[in-house]
């Protein structure tokens, strides 16, 4: 399963926190991608805390066992009050871990009620002072972000898989100002959001939807037009879809975006010449395999 969150590098020998009792087991293989959104780096918080199951049962009011579960995603989806005490003591910002666990909830089919009463006992979460240089960050790739998202997704499932990317990023904050480029992490985070949430067939990415809403659609006045628009979009979109990642990225930024090579190249956090590579060979691959219909001149009376 494709997952939003990568965790970060374990510890060097001799400096990773030695716990007494058994390890901490994995993730659930059933736990959904928006409920691993949250998990993994509250995970991640708990495993450099050094801290002990036994010690955070005490403070969370939660057996350990009940804990342990909660943290590899078996048993009930567990309840906000819980997972607001877990995310005091592990020093986790509240607001971007309550929104993935929000969402979380309503993927799995909870009711905005039982989110409600789960979370009565915690009051409301104010939205908190996210980091600057995360606020700049959303400020300069969101509309990007969004119009790449728009490809995949309808307006709704969208919006979510933008808010959900940037409450991951904020989570993992730490890690992203570590890593060897903040772009790439967080279009990495970016990606893996919205393709969770995508439609599939035969195991790619749907992009069709996106053939309705192209430039050329609108600039056929008659109805055969739009209707051969439409097939030759429908098959170059279909050709689009089965494209390596890095080379799919590309041409959805630069030909559904319109973004400039540049731009592209600053969006994915990738050298400009690998831009140009990417697209290089996604032409090759696209021209070797759409078959479009021959034209007509209209239908034959």
């Amino acid at each position: 399963m494709t997952t939003p969150f990568e965790s970060p590098a374990p510890p060097p020998p001799g400096l990773a926190p030695v716990r007494p009792g058994r390890k901490l087991g994995p993730i659930a293989d059933r736990v959904g991608s928006s409920h691993r959104a949250w998990l993994e780096p509250t995970r991640c918080s708990y495993i450099t805390s050094g801290r002990t199951l036994s010690d955070l049962s005490e403070h969370v009011l939660l057996a350990k066992s009940k804990l342990s579960e909660l943290l590899r995603g078996v048993g009930h989806y567990p309840r906000w009050e819980v997972v607001h005490r877990l995310s005091i003591e592990l020093g986790i910002p509240n607001w971007p871990l309550y929104r993935l666990w929000r969402q979380g909830a309503l993927d799995i089919g909870k009711s905005k009620e039982w989110i409600d009463r789960s979370s009565e006992n915690t009051g409301a979460v104010p939205p908190g002072d996210q980091p600057l240089e995360h606020s700049g960050l959303r400020f300069m790739m969101e509309d990007d972000y969004r119009c790449y998202a728009a490809a995949f997704l309808a307006a709704g499932p969208c919006d979510d898989a933008i808010e959900d990317t940037f409450a991951i990023l904020w989570l993992s904050w730490e890690d992203a100002l570590a890593s060897p480029d903040i772009r790439r992490y967080a279009w990495n985070i970016l990606r893996a959001t919205v393709l969770a949430k995508a439609t599939y067939r035969d195991n790619l990415p749907e992009l069709e939807n996106a053939a309705f809403d192209t430039v050329a659609m609108y600039t056929h006045r008659s109805e055969t037009g739009r209707i051969t628009q439409l097939t030759e979009s429908l098959e170059l979109y279909k050709a689009i879809s089965k494209l390596p990642p890095a080379q799919l990225d590309v041409m959805v930024l630069r030909y559904l975006c319109g973004a400039s090579e540049e731009r592209t190249s600053h969006l994915l956090g990738v050298p400009l010449a690998v831009v140009r590579s990417d697209e290089r060979h996604a032409h090759r691959f696209l021209h070797s395999a759409i078959t479009l219909p021959p034209e007509t001149e209209g239908p034959v009376t």
